[in-house]
């Protein structure tokens, strides 16, 4: 056998995040970072890198998707589109996440998301959530419980409700 069957997966460099989550300010967005050290360190090889030019969509109102983004830099415009309008809900910055809704609920996407300028994202697919949950449970628990306190903001928010991606 050779020798890359044998080694570990790099772990993904996570600083500017927690960064982010540690100096976040919006109240009904943040992380809280309420993950530990370690539980960071198990989450990290399960999270892959997105970047996004300004202007380019993330994911569209409607769509099946489920994956989860934590946002380490950069903007997201949350806008709810139909045949006469589009309306913004929301802007996200760092340290906060999108793509939640969808997460927990195994609906469709009940909004668009977009940059609003250059962004670096971390995303967590359901599938690679639920590898997670068998191999660092802790963590993974910590995580939904994070993300779920954000929804529970979100949806106790009047104005910012309906922005629960």
């Amino acid at each position: 056998m050779s020798a890359a069957l044998h080694s570990t997966p790099s772990r993904p460099d996570l600083r500017g995040l927690l960064q982010a989550v540690q100096s976040a300010t919006a109240s009904d967005d943040g992380l809280d970072n309420v993950l530990n050290p370690e539980q960071w360190e198990a989450l990290a090889p399960y999270l892959l890198p997105v970047s996004l030019p300004a202007g380019q969509v993330l994911f569209r109102q409607g769509e099946p998707d489920r994956t989860l983004y934590l946002v380490e830099s950069g903007t997201l415009s949350v806008h709810s589109e139909d045949e006469k309008a589009r309306l913004r809900l929301a802007i996200v910055g760092p340290g906060s996440i999108v793509g939640e809704g969808g997460f927990f609920s195994h609906r469709p996407r009940s909004a668009t998301v977009q940059a609003g300028a250059p962004c670096v994202l971390w995303s967590l697919t359901a599938m690679r959530f639920a590898e997670l949950s068998n191999r660092q449970p802790a963590a993974a628990l910590q995580l939904a419980m994070a993300a779920g306190a954000v929804l529970a903001r979100r949806l106790a928010n009047r104005r910012r409700r309906i922005a629960a991606t």
